[in-house]
């Protein structure tokens, strides 16, 4: 399988053709789903119900998105990885660079926010950060 970049899913776009997403938290499924030809691999925050047994995604923190993010790029290379910003982890445009800049180091291709008003973050990150973010409704 080819590399899978922004510029795959943004010709995706332009071809009105579907991508593929799963969700994964470790190197094994990770692995199965790089082999399986999934385009994308999402890290999210609700693997702290998922693995750590959480009633709910408040819990979870940068470092254990980064080391999953980690885990899951390490097993598949050619998938587009994309990882949560966790609960208030991007309150302010200080702390929104920090926890992109960590789960980029991690291995995350695309890191997304979950921020009612992130308008202007959105706009600081990818101008100034080279920090790819979708935005989620």
């Amino acid at each position: 399988m080819a590399k899978i970049t922004l510029n795959t899913l943004k010709k995706h776009r332009m071809d009105a053709t579907r991508f593929s997403m799963v969700t994964a938290y470790d190197a094994c499924f990770a692995s199965v789903a790089s082999n399986s030809g999934i385009d994308s691999i999402l890290v999210g925050d609700s693997l702290g119900m998922v693995l750590q047994g959480h009633a709910s995604t408040l819990p979870v923190t940068v470092s254990d998105i980064a080391y999953h993010t980690a885990c899951v790029a390490a097993a598949s290379p050619d998938c587009l990885i994309v990882s949560d910003i966790p609960f208030m982890a991007s309150a302010t445009t200080q702390d929104a660079v920090e926890s992109a800049r960590a789960l980029m180091q991690a291995g995350a291709h695309v890191v997304k926010v979950e921020e009612v008003d992130f308008q202007i973050l959105l706009f600081y990150l990818e101008s100034h950060n080279r920090c790819p973010m979708p935005s989620q409704l």
